[in-house]
């Protein structure tokens, strides 16, 4: 398990160095309520993204975003809310990006991939 969370720290850092270099303002990391987590939160442009950050090693069980079942969306969805009422912004606009990074099967230490997905699904309007 702890090579698992190495993995996952790993990969949400090279996720937000990343979107930083893409232009990204990141707002928040880690967000977290008792509802769940996610993992970046950020501006791009005039949109606030939502982004789930997923890192494999390698693709033997379907490529990281394909992870991100029905469940995993409503509960962004939900904790998107949460998010968008704390910090009252209303009338936002909004989307769900994902960020796959592959990473070597050495430790993790190593980006091999990284590649974004604007709107990679869509939420209902908050």
């Amino acid at each position: 398990m702890a090579y698992r969370n190495e993995l996952g720290k790993a990969g949400e850092k090279a996720a937000v160095e990343y979107l930083k270099a893409s232009g990204y303002r990141i707002l928040q990391t880690n967000f977290r309520c008792k509802l769940g987590e996610i993992d970046v939160i950020g501006m791009d442009g005039q949109y606030i993204a939502f982004v789930e950050v997923k890192t494999r090693t390698n693709s033997h069980y379907g490529f990281p975003a394909e992870s991100i079942n029905l469940k995993k969306q409503k509960t962004m969805i939900k904790v998107a809310q949460t998010y968008m009422a704390f910090k009252k912004l209303f009338n936002t606009n909004f989307r769900f990006d994902v960020v796959e990074v592959m990473m070597d099967n050495k430790g993790g230490s190593k980006r091999i991939d990284i590649k974004l997905l604007k709107n990679a699904f869509q939420g209902v309007t908050l």
